[in-house]
């Protein structure tokens, strides 16, 4: 059964299972997550989700990030939660199925806290959910079921803190049966025009998750078989889901040869470059690109005069930000930052695009609605096949004068085939936190997360996050 497996790799996994280029992974999206956090404080979602955990107060619970209030660690896992993801800005895994795996680094944080975890153990916790999650994307898809992605989050969160409580076999069995009941999330969270909930559709998976741990670890059991059941995951859900090796798992065939194993999956994962829908970078960094050349051959004012734009894009990434009208509409900051038209046409206008393209006054600027209306989103026959390895996006603008203008990017900054440097990556990381902490607390949390794994107790991270403010 799909569960014993599961549960049998979760007790398995050790700290020195991990190779050096893991650790520093870790430790590269631990320091994102926490920057995305920080960057999104003010975030109505996340006020909101900060205000009903606030409601429970647990002195030995888990504090809400960027205040001293400490609750239950389901509920910090929610409102934590929503704060890396609202930005848009954190990591992802394009598959099968997409999602964006940091988003259980705050169950694991709130949990790690709550027992007072070594550094060392929550970057066990921490490879493990991503190793579930990304092998449940490559398994079998779920969008075109009509299941959000975060569908598979109740179960790498559990793992994680059942990893953190030290779970037996049999109680982490039980967390994943819980996980998987009663958590299926429609796909409708990110169709047509998108809601505050779009921040925290995992962090309300993960907030489940956390919590089917902690009620495993008190005795209570699930129904069984989960996946295989006459009425199970995989009937209902997923399809079949045949997992490839994890990596480190014992008992299983090399996947790649005789003498090689699989790599952890977190080496997989995208850091942005850009505050967009992970399709949407090298539709960015191509449309920075043509405005340079456009500019340098015409003049600050090309980009006025532009009378045709051509997204040539690949089916994934019409289906979920090239397709629906609200794209070419966009009313909130959820659905610009999800729309191939929005995305481009702010970057033509106005260069780099930053957290300040989906404030209010740009959402509302007249020449960027009037450039969406120019903007084509057509399918390219010799991108078909191409994803995930590759993500190739080609804009052609056609100006008034009859001049046209190409530019096309394949593998965006941040993907595996075009890492991130550690310098950008705390650049990007600073420039989130400004304004939020001083520069002294900034250089000490950078400090922090590189030596995430000389760490005594986690609990120590939380004091650095706190924002002025903050109660």
């Amino acid at each position: 059964m799909l569960a014993d497996r599961l549960a049998r790799y979760c007790r398995s996994l050790r700290y020195g299972d991990l190779p050096n280029t893991v650790v520093h992974e870790v430790k590269r999206r631990v320091l994102d997550s926490l920057g995305c956090a920080l960057g999104a404080w003010n975030a109505p979602p996340c006020r909101v989700a900060r205000l009903i955990a606030q409601t429970a107060k647990v002195p030995q619970g888990a504090t809400l990030w960027g205040t001293s209030h400490k609750t239950l660690p389901d509920l910090a896992t929610f409102a934590n939660g929503g704060l890396v993801r609202y930005l848009d800005f954190n990591d992802t895994y394009l598959s099968k199925e997409p999602a964006h795996p940091s988003d259980n680094i705050p169950a694991i944080l709130a949990v790690g806290e709550s027992v007072h975890a070594s550094g060392k153990r929550i970057m066990e916790a921490i490879v493990l959910a991503y190793e579930i999650q990304c092998r449940l994307c490559d398994a079998s898809a779920l969008r075109p079921r009509g299941w959000d992605h975060v569908t598979y989050g109740p179960f790498s969160s559990a793992l994680g803190a059942a990893k953190l409580l030290k779970l037996s076999n049999e109680q982490t069995v039980q967390a994943i049966n819980l996980a998987g009941i009663a958590n299926m999330a429609l796909r409708q969270t990110r169709v047509g025009d998108l809601s505050m909930w779009k921040a925290c559709a995992f962090s309300n998976a993960a907030r489940n998750g956390v919590f089917a741990a902690r009620l495993a670890q008190l005795g209570m059991t699930g129904p069984s078989p989960i996946f295989e059941g006459e009425k199970g995951f995989m009937k209902l859900v997923s399809g079949p889901l045949e997992l490839a090796p994890f990596a480190a798992e014992r008992g299983q065939a090399p996947a790649l040869g005789e003498n090689q194993s699989p790599q952890f999956k977190i080496v997989d994962t995208y850091i942005k470059h850009y505050p967009v829908e992970y399709h949407a970078q090298t539709a960015v960094e191509a449309a920075l690109a043509l405005r340079d050349a456009a500019m340098e051959a015409e003049g600050a004012r090309a980009i006025d005069h532009v009378a045709d734009v051509e997204i040539g894009s690949y089916d994934v990434a019409i289906e979920i930000i090239g397709r629906d009208p609200e794209k070419w509409q966009p009313a909130t900051r959820e659905t610009a930052d999800h729309s191939f038209p929005y995305c481009v046409a702010v970057a033509l206008l106005h260069g780099p695009v930053t957290l300040q393209s989906f404030g209010p006054k740009r959402l509302r600027d007249p020449a960027v609605r009037n450039l969406m209306k120019k903007v084509r989103v057509v399918q390219q026959a010799e991108f078909v096949g191409r994803y995930p390895k590759t993500m190739p996006t080609r804009i052609t603008v056609k100006t008034d004068a009859g001049k046209t203008y190409m530019g096309q990017v394949d593998v965006p900054v941040g993907h595996p085939g075009n890492p991130m440097s550690d310098r950008d990556l705390e650049a990007k990381f600073r420039r989130l936190a400004n304004g939020r902490l001083d520069r002294s607390r900034i250089d000490r949390l950078v400090e922090f997360v590189w030596s995430l794994d000389r760490v005594g107790d986690i609990s120590t991270l939380m004091p650095l996050l706190y924002v002025k403010g903050g109660s």
